[in-house]
């Protein structure tokens, strides 16, 4: 005998070969024997065990299920009660197993009340369901659209005003996500990749900044009005000053003047932009800047901390009179020793704005060297470097980062020019010098007046941010804050408030154990750090378009491989550690996989390959190790860029921002 029985949800059938009164034991088409409990049988049949299925679904297709629903009373019922209605007589066994079938298949129309037993749905709630069904059909439906396009590399028209979300944020549960994945799968593509193939990124730079964008400043980059706080009139500075900048600075925060005195001895001024004045705790411009925390810099453009209208306000800017924050040295004309210091709030005239660019081609360690000084300020400067070599001595820190290279950007509609700048050029130690001065001895007089201030301090090392005074190793100099960059850095901002209080003999604005103060180091520590890394992400983009550029183009200032008749781009680089390498030339260091074990310091050769400009990353060939060449001289900061560690290092931007 054959039994129609129910398992794990679904209908199988099978021949008994043991029946007791609770249980069977059947035997399938393939010859497994299990067990059932006797309960879970639904029918008896003659039939060939193989045959009966396949007998029963032509039944099956004619039964209308519309029509069955309608046929079935409004109470719960049995599959063979409501079969012998269907078809006028009692049904045979195949009859009763297609009607089961059928409501079983269609729950919409029937609820499962038991072992065989159903019961019609209530109109009311067949017709919610019929709707949610056809919804979920058009929904299916649209979706395998959007999966035959995208794997077509076509983007849906729908997908345009989703981009964001579907790059940043993808939500999982939308049918535009689960296509974008179906088909991420058949083409073996990310999300981003395929995407771009579908021409959704005209642009890999506004994809990773978008992201940044995104993630960092989800409300966008535009400013609310702000209105400063009144501050009294302040004194007019007998000197007059300039600044030094590179020449894409709009947020100048520092100038100087040189005065002689009529004791012999020399005045040096260090003038700080003062937005504090008019940025007063609470207010709603400090709001903002205690939100962005500092500008944003990036190849080719920046997202400043402080609305335009504050900074052309306090902005050092030539041909006017700026309120500043300023340190006067008194220093001894013969040793260059300082032999007074005061501070005070003041406005200065700035006289001028001098330029990288303009500037380093004539103030140089060469046109010094030779005496010449025909150009504006060369007085001035030619002083200032010899001070600043004797407060680099007096530090212990003379000679060091001489080799070492900074490297500047210029993105032009996209194309993209790297510059490099030789560390420790006179205009560097000009300006990093009196920095690194005014931060440390600002720093210590607010510590001997019991001010609270935000300190940056390096122990064997490790550089951290802390609210107590203590020395910087890789500075040499007992303390330092940073307070030089208050148009750029919230914790300059907070320490120029301090140093103000101070000057004026009021309380402090962050007295001790304030937890704002607290607040200000830690989100300032998270956030500068976030932007940091996304600086140095776009560097590692732009290096990638540059190497695309030259690739593209075959440069000949550049040497080529040939192979086979088809151009390679080959590049120079140090080796780092294992397959850890730095381009020369360029401030790129990335895993050549697949680079033979070579010494640390070793000069190879590689052949540029696929360039990933969303992964940002890319693929070389090993074509020779330069043996012949001297070892090169594997720089700290390499192992800091890509390990992502920026505190292991003592670098321009933290004296010198």
């Amino acid at each position: 005998m054959n039994i129609l029985y129910e398992e794990d949800g679904s209908f199988k059938v099978g021949s008994v070969m043991t029946d007791s009164t609770t249980s069977l034991q059947v035997e399938s088409l393939s010859g497994k024997r299990s067990k059932i409990k006797a309960a879970n049988v639904m029918l008896h049949f003659t039939q060939a065990l193989g045959e009966f299925l396949p007998q029963a679904e032509p039944l099956l297709a004619d039964i209308d299920v519309e029509f069955l629903w309608e046929c079935c009373p409004p109470d719960e019922f049995g599959f063979e009660q409501i079969a012998a209605d269907y078809f006028g007589h009692t049904p045979s066994a195949l009859e009763a197993a297609a009607v089961l079938l059928r409501l079983h298949g269609a729950p919409i129309y029937f609820h499962k009340k038991g072992k065989g037993r159903y019961r019609a749905a209530p109109p009311e709630v067949l017709k919610a369901a019929l709707a949610g069904a056809e919804k979920k059909r058009q929904q299916l439906a649209l979706q395998a659209r959007y999966t035959e396009q995208l794997i077509a590399f076509e983007l849906p028209a729908e997908f345009s005003a989703q981009l964001t979300h579907l790059l940043y944020q993808p939500d999982r549960n939308t049918l535009e996500v689960k296509a974008l994945e179906a088909a991420c799968a058949a083409t073996h593509l990310s999300s981003a990749h395929l995407l771009h193939r579908c021409g959704a990124l005209p642009s890999t730079a506004d994809f990773h900044l978008g992201k940044f964008l995104f993630e960092q400043f989800p409300k966008g980059v535009d400013f609310p009005p702000v209105t400063l706080s009144a501050w009294d009139e302040l004194p007019l500075a007998t000197a007059t000053a300039f600044s030094i900048d590179d020449a894409s600075t709009t947020e100048i925060d520092d100038a100087f003047s040189w005065e002689k005195l009529d004791n012999g001895h020399y005045r040096i001024g260090v003038h700080i932009a003062a937005p504090a004045l008019g940025l007063t705790r609470d207010s709603d411009g400090d709001k903002i800047a205690a939100t962005r925390l500092s500008t944003v810099y990036m190849p080719g453009q920046k997202i400043t901390m402080l609305p335009d209208s504050v900074v052309q306000a306090f902005t050092l800017e030539a041909d006017r009179v700026c309120p500043a924050l300023s340190m006067y040295l008194e220093v001894d004309a013969e040793t260059l020793l300082i032999t007074a210091h005061s501070s005070r709030v003041e406005r200065i005239h700035i006289a001028a704005n001098l330029r990288h660019d303009t500037l380093e081609p004539l103030f140089n360690e060469e046109t010094l060297a030779a005496g010449k000084l025909d150009y504006a300020y060369a007085t001035e400067l030619t002083w200032l470097w010899a001070f600043a070599q004797k407060l680099e001595a007096l530090r212990g820190k003379a000679g060091e980062n001489q080799n070492q290279l900074d490297y500047n950007f210029h993105i032009d509609n996209d194309f993209v020019t790297i510059s490099t700048r030789r560390r420790g050029s006179p205009i560097d130690k000009v300006v990093a010098e009196l920095m690194i001065l005014v931060n440390s001895t600002w720093g210590k007089q607010l510590d001997e007046h019991g001010f609270p201030g935000i300190y940056r301090t390096q122990n064997n090392g490790k550089v951290k941010m802390s609210t107590v005074a203590a020395p910087h190793q890789g500075l040499g100099v007992a303390q330092y804050m940073w307070s030089s960059s208050p148009l750029r850095r919230y914790v300059d901002l907070v320490n120029q408030r301090q140093i103000i209080a101070m000057l004026k003999d009021a309380e402090p604005i962050y007295p001790k154990n304030d937890t704002g103060l607290y607040a200000v180091l830690r989100d300032f520590e998270v956030t500068y750090g976030v932007y940091n890394d996304f600086q140095r992400g776009m560097e590692r983009y732009w290096c990638l378009r540059w190497l695309q550029q030259e690739k593209d183009a075959l440069s000949p200032t550049l040497s080529h491989e040939v192979g086979e008749g088809v151009n390679e781009l080959v590049i120079t680089a140090t080796v780092i550690r294992e397959n850890l390498v730095r381009v020369s030339n360029i401030p790129l260091v990335f895993r050549a996989h697949g680079l033979p074990e070579q010494p640390v310091g070793t000069r190879v050769r590689l052949a540029v390959g696929e360039i990933d400009l969303i992964d940002v990353d890319m693929k070389t060939r090993f074509v020779e190790a330069l043996v012949d060449t001297v070892v090169a001289a594997v720089q700290e900061e390499d192992l800091v860029e890509a390990e992502s560690n920026t505190d292991a290092v003592v670098t321009t931007e933290e004296v010198a921002c």
